[in-house]
């Protein structure tokens, strides 16, 4: 392990134990971000700097699985009342530290925190801007292309859908050498090859990932006219997907 690297609570795993968003889970998540996904501060500020200019006064901001609120934070600094803010969340740790984080806007009226499963609700806004930042993945399969027609029907012409995913590769073999390029980088990173296993382990059924040729079918099958992947490392990327004409 390299020197001054934490290995967090949540990576302490017992042998066959299933992965849930509990409170310890909550309290490290985004040091654990960090620690595991590849340039993970590019990702966010690209996802920022790329959608802010999609985003219309008067509209819905929304993010879905906002977890503690990293994705919506600058949204909400840079566009404030100019534009409702709603995150969407089935974890009540990560609900808890949502609402924390953004308890002022929250009394404002400028934020709303909402406790919501996709998988059969969706919230009834007009938005400009839907983040999906590493949700889809945990979303059982069945239920993807119901929840991103739901946001493509939510959006207002020429509003914005973000979507950030771990992916397989195109084969089996590109898939084992993108996989073994991610687990180099979290043993750069400080994390032990059992702690690797452990978390793959924890992880099988519940994170389920589908190549990026089959998450820009599900968009445009979901009506979205431009679909864009405008960042990649290894097994992860992030797509922009357009709604109605663009100019």
């Amino acid at each position: 392990m390299r020197k001054g690297i934490r290995v967090p609570l949540e990576e302490n795993l017992k042998p066959g134990e299933k992965w849930k968003f509990d409170s310890e889970v909550a309290d490290e998540f985004d040091l654990m971000l960090a620690r595991s996904i590849p340039q993970h501060a590019e990702m966010r500020r690209l996802c920022f700097e790329l959608a802010s200019p999609f985003i219309k006064d008067g509209t819905v901001i929304l993010d879905l699985g906002c977890s503690r609120g990293e994705a919506m934070a600058p949204f909400v600094d840079r566009f404030g009342a100019r534009c409702r803010f709603v995150g969407v969340e089935t974890s009540e740790p990560m609900l808890a530290a949502a609402r924390e984080r953004f308890a002022g806007m929250i009394r404002c009226g400028i934020v709303e925190i909402r406790s919501m499963d996709l998988r059969r609700e969706f919230p009834p806004v007009k938005a400009s801007l839907v983040l999906s930042v590493l949700t889809l993945q945990f979303v059982p399969i069945e239920y993807r292309q119901g929840l991103v027609r739901r946001a493509f029907r939510s959006l207002v012409e020429g509003g914005a859908l973000i979507i950030v995913e771990k992916v397989l590769g195109a084969t089996a073999e590109i898939d084992e050498v993108l996989r073994e390029l991610h687990w180099n980088l979290k043993r750069e990173n400080g994390y032990s090859q059992d702690h690797i296993d452990r978390k793959r382990l924890a992880l099988e059924g519940v994170l389920v990932p589908v190549t990026a040729a089959w998450n820009e079918d599900l968009l445009r099958q979901a009506g979205f006219v431009a679909v864009d992947c405008f960042w990649r490392w290894s097994n992860f990327a992030a797509w922009v997907a357009i709604k109605g004409p663009i100019g």
